[in-house]
């Protein structure tokens, strides 16, 4: 049920050198121009097999080139049952995807001063109970903080499954596993945590002085222009909400088991759209969001002393397709696959969000990246300034 990062086999020292010499900031000289219909039907065509081969209802992709958004749009249904067709706007659950924009508040508090990445968490989060070993928030973003994941991947798992509606995200999550032993000593063993981003919900709250919701909202989404980004309130009238949807074990569509992801909105509880991530992918490349050393930070892998390989920075799962250097995420739950990747360098981004869970979202959006990236003579010039 859950997925963990977009990231390919890399080397971590070529990676870091290649990100300090290549991630933006240049202001982009030319205007970017319309999408061609020889590019637009390569898209539609990697779209359209996904599609068959998936049995997706519904999919809305965002193209983001020279760190502007160049195209969007929306494939099949957003809902089966009345025949709604799936749009730019159409909101889906971002289910992993959440990570990177909670990842992002959270450097935005470390640039202004508010938070430090290596103290003791307790001191933004008093509510979590202190452990043998201290925990922070660096650790915590790269999922080194010893921290568990849900008990079971199965369905029936009641905390794969939730019910329960928390008005209260940060304080109703923490009661899951606050009193559960870590699973490895911080800073050793990496073991990929939900749990561990509603910490991080819980650190930025103290470290803003706001609510996690609040703080998110003005200061990632209103400044990217993410107009329609909001919680997975099940109980909320949600405008352009797409249906959810599985498949049964014959492979039909039918609908997504129930979910209530108000225990772990950090983590895996925001909906948005192709167009509002197109936006904030745009943002990220462009500058509004951090500032260009803090993404080498974001986007460098961590380093757990067991010595194994780690392809996770702060947030961000980092990669390497065709020789390019990727970073981005992806996100699995009830009704719905998600992906989104940037190639810092060359200014491009890929969205995908889909309707229907266990899908390979991935493969699509890494499909879009190449034909993104096997662009034509004459925009071939570096995207970057060195």
């Amino acid at each position: 049920m859950t997925r963990h990062h977009l990231a390919t086999p890399h080397t971590a020292a070529l990676l870091f050198i290649i990100l300090a010499a290549s991630v933006p900031f240049r202001a982009f000289a030319q205007q970017v121009e319309k999408l061609s219909p020889q590019r637009q039907a390569s898209f539609e065509d990697a779209i359209t097999k996904f599609m068959a081969a998936s049995k997706a209802p519904g999919v809305s992709v965002a193209i983001v080139e020279r760190g502007q958004l160049l195209w969007s749009k929306g494939f099949g249904l957003a809902n089966l049952e009345d025949d709604s067709p799936a749009t730019p706007q159409t909101l889906y659950r971002l289910g992993s995807v959440s990570k990177p924009l909670t990842a992002t508040a959270a450097m935005q508090l470390w640039e202004r001063g508010k938070l430090d990445l290596d103290a003791p968490i307790q001191k933004y989060c008093p509510a979590f109970p202190e452990k043998p070993q201290p925990i922070t928030t660096r650790e915590l973003l790269g999922h080194l903080g010893g921290i568990r994941h849900y008990k079971s991947e199965s369905p029936d798992d009641p905390e794969i499954s939730n019910t329960k509606h928390f008005e209260d995200p940060i304080a109703g999550g923490i009661q899951f596993f606050a009193n559960d032993p870590l699973v490895a000593p911080p800073g050793t063993h990496f073991n990929y945590s939900t749990y561990g981003y509603t910490l991080v919900g819980c650190v930025i709250q103290g470290a803003s002085g706001e609510k996690y919701v609040s703080e998110v909202h003005e200061n990632v989404f209103v400044p990217a222009g993410m107009t329609s980004t909001r919680t997975d309130d099940h109980y909320a009238i949600v405008p352009h909400r797409a249906g959810f949807y599985a498949k049964d074990k014959s492979g039909a569509v039918v609908n997504a088991d129930f979910l209530d992801s108000s225990y772990k909105i950090p983590g895996g509880g925001w909906l948005s759209s192709a167009e509002d991530m197109g936006r904030f992918e745009s943002a990220i490349l462009t500058g509004k969001m951090l500032k260009r050393s803090t993404l080498v930070l974001m986007w460098t892998p961590q380093k757990p002393s067991d010595g194994a390989k780690d392809d996770y920075g702060l947030g961000w799962g980092i990669g390497e397709q065709d020789h390019v250097v990727t970073v981005g995420h992806d996100g699995g739950q009830q009704g719905t696959s998600t992906a989104f990747v940037l190639a810092p360098a060359q200014g491009e981004g890929i969205v995908v969000l889909s309707n229907l869970e266990d899908a390979d979202t991935v493969s699509l959006a890494n499909d879009l990246l190449k034909i993104a990236l096997a662009t034509e003579p004459d925009k071939q010039e570096p995207m970057i300034e060195h």
